[in-house]
């Protein structure tokens, strides 16, 4: 078909959001202006939950706990979480659709060492200083007037100059005295960076955020996007993917963490005019998947392949693509995972030539070291 930090994980949803706008002429209008809207999930996101396939006899035995009781449909052969119901509201627009049985090339299960290698877009964790996204956008020359909504820096977009990486996301705005006691501090060790860096942030018009809700947050993004000399690239993050145990089914911890992505679809495209929203893509980014069979505490344990989720007006239209590998044991990853078939940063290549309008082989060669990736921008995107 062509379809411990445990804990940290679990205990909360922290969101924070992330922004990188670009240093060209400012232009007289939206219409050439696209836009990369990377979230990241963090803790393993569940693709055989968020996008369960259907009439599997096998898969629905090994989690007949945690199967879902009620679905939206999608294809034939796939079903969607009735948590993504924005997610699905944009595919009957033909502004959604997935990847699945994906993954990064990865197979350890460590958190820490798959999200170091998701950002970074290498085969060795911790040897790469740089995010995928961060080198793509130097290669598009796309660089200055940076700004993180929060600290520190995401390792995803780092690569490209002058990203600024302050703010507050409980509300609390900055005070000018504040920042010039941290500069004065860092003066004496010849911090030449780190001042450039606070004189950005004190020059910036910081908005007062009345919470640090996903919606809230895509709310402001949008509008941010939207604007024509606005950021060009968005990066948000949720945490909580990790069910080891209570994962839920409709309902539960995992249906919860969906929500909040699919709440950050629906802020942006709430708060995005109608030409942004056509031209931007949003993607999803996870470290790994989750087993097939659920455990004994009626939760799933670290697995391979998952999904990525995909919308905005530059989807190509409402489809799962996958190579679909099957589910019985024979078919899995070490007899117990989702297999993976297509390289994950093949997409993120994909995307990055899309909107930054780059040739895929010099990002495969640059950016991701010359990796055999696939070019899916004609499969995928438009």
């Amino acid at each position: 078909m062509k379809i411990n930090r445990r804990n940290f994980l679990k205990s909360t949803i922290f969101t924070s959001l992330y922004f990188a706008g670009f240093g060209s002429p400012l232009l007289g209008s939206n219409k050439n202006k696209k836009n990369l809207i990377v979230i990241m999930l963090r803790g393993g996101m569940d693709g055989l939950c968020a996008i369960p396939v259907k009439n599997d006899k096998r898969f629905e035995k090994l989690r007949s706990k945690i199967n879902l009781d009620r679905t939206l449909t999608l294809t034939n052969d796939f079903d969607l979480h009735p948590a993504l119901d924005d997610f699905k509201r944009l595919w009957d627009k033909n502004l959604a659709a997935a990847v699945h049985a994906t993954s990064i090339p990865y197979t350890g299960r460590s958190h820490f060492d798959g999200q170091n290698l998701m950002e970074s877009g290498g085969n060795v964790p911790y040897q790469i200083k740089t995010g995928w996204l961060g080198r793509g956008m130097k290669l598009a020359n796309l660089k200055g007037d940076g700004l993180a909504l929060a600290l520190p820096m995401p390792l995803l977009i780092r690569g490209v100059p002058m990203n600024d990486n302050y703010y507050p996301v409980k509300g609390t705005i900055p005070r000018a005295e504040i920042l010039d006691e941290i500069k004065r501090s860092y003066i004496e060790h010849n911090e030449e960076l780190l001042n450039d860096t606070l004189e950005i942030i004190k020059k910036r018009e910081f908005d007062a955020y009345s919470s640090r809700d996903n919606f809230d947050l895509a709310l402001n993004a949008g509008k941010k996007l939207s604007k024509p000399n606005g950021p060009r690239v968005a990066v948000f993050e949720v945490d909580g993917f990790d069910t080891h145990a209570a994962q839920g089914a409709t309902n539960g911890a995992h249906a919860d963490c969906l929500h909040e992505f699919d709440n950050i679809l629906k802020g942006l495209k709430q708060s995005m005019n109608s030409e942004t929203f056509k031209n931007s893509l949003i993607v999803t980014l996870t470290e790994f998947g989750r087993t097939i069979k659920q455990n004994s505490s009626n939760g799933t344990e670290h697995g391979y392949a998952s999904a990525v989720l995909m919308a905005g007006g530059l989807v190509k239209k409402a489809q799962v693509y996958s190579d679909w590998p099957g589910l019985k044991r024979k078919e899995l990853f070490e007899g117990r995972d989702l297999n993976s078939t297509i390289d994950a940063r093949s997409i993120y290549a994909s995307a990055m030539s899309t909107v930054f309008d780059l040739d895929f082989k010099r990002i495969q060669k640059e950016v991701f070291w010359g990796e055999k990736l696939e070019n899916l921008s004609d499969k995928l995107f438009s």
